[in-house]
């Protein structure tokens, strides 16, 4: 199916048969990625007298019990709500899915403390003002081991509060990026990335989401994509989700 779509005045041809995926599966086994110890991610049939849920132990269905945490298995994306003292919930905020977006390549900067930090200067001159709505950020190095790291106690890049900051001042709604947090894992609660990208609690852009724990092969080049935005109902502050990104082509 190709659909065309205008943005910023400019015609686009978009082949929806072509999909690139940039969610990291969530798996059971130790390969699954993790971060901030959370419990991993399990599954386990439902028992009840001599029904099992599941086809393998010889029940006619596969009826399984889930266990996650959203912000320590894999990629999801996440509302105000993460931060607020407030209840908002990722599927009251998140309600426009499709977006266009740019994808830039950073390779952070290591500070004297060994911190590795994507700061402001990488990204000035970036984005023109209401561009695109989505940023995809993905960080160098960008090895397959990014889809089963276990990232606790490893303190991971992160982002400098200015550098968010920035993004929002260019119109960004919807942020993207390979790394468990757009904060330092330990940071004492400041949580200085998130409360600049939600504006909280100020002015609070309920509307905007993080995703964080995307992949990004080296073979998607950087540039402007069409993106689908993919997540469950939760009522809760995040949901696992599934970007989707499709080329652009220019419509003569």
């Amino acid at each position: 199916m190709i659909i065309q779509l205008t943005h910023n005045q400019n015609t686009y041809e978009v082949d929806l048969s072509k999909p690139i995926d940039i969610s990291i599966p969530l798996i059971e086994d130790e390969n699954q990625v993790n971060c901030f110890y959370a419990p991993f991610f399990e599954t386990a049939p439902v028992r009840m007298g001599d029904f099992v849920g599941s086809t393998a132990e010889g029940g006619a269905v596969n009826f399984l019990n889930v266990r996650i945490n959203p912000h320590g298995n894999g990629t999801h994306t996440e509302c105000v709500g993460h931060i607020a003292k407030e209840h908002y919930s990722i599927n009251k905020c998140l309600k426009n899915y499709h977006k266009i977006a740019k994808l830039h390549t950073v390779i952070p900067t290591i500070l004297e403390n060994g911190d590795r930090v994507i700061l402001k200067n990488q990204l000035e001159h970036l984005l023109e003002k209401n561009e695109v709505e989505a940023i995809i950020i993905r960080t160098i190095p960008n090895h397959l081991e990014k889809q089963n790291n276990k990232y606790s106690g490893t303190n991971p890049t992160f982002v400098h509060h200015e550098a968010i900051q920035y993004l929002v001042s260019m119109g960004i709604q919807h942020l993207l990026i390979d790394l468990p947090s757009v904060d330092r894992e330990e940071d004492g609660g400041k949580l200085l990335a998130h409360k600049a990208f939600w504006q909280y609690p100020e002015n609070t852009r309920e509307n905007c989401t993080i995703t964080e724990l995307i992949y990004v092969d080296d073979k998607i080049k950087d540039g402007i994509y069409f993106l689908n935005l993919q997540i469950a109902s939760f009522e809760i502050d995040v949901s696992p989700s599934k970007p989707i990104l499709y080329q652009l082509h220019p419509k003569n």
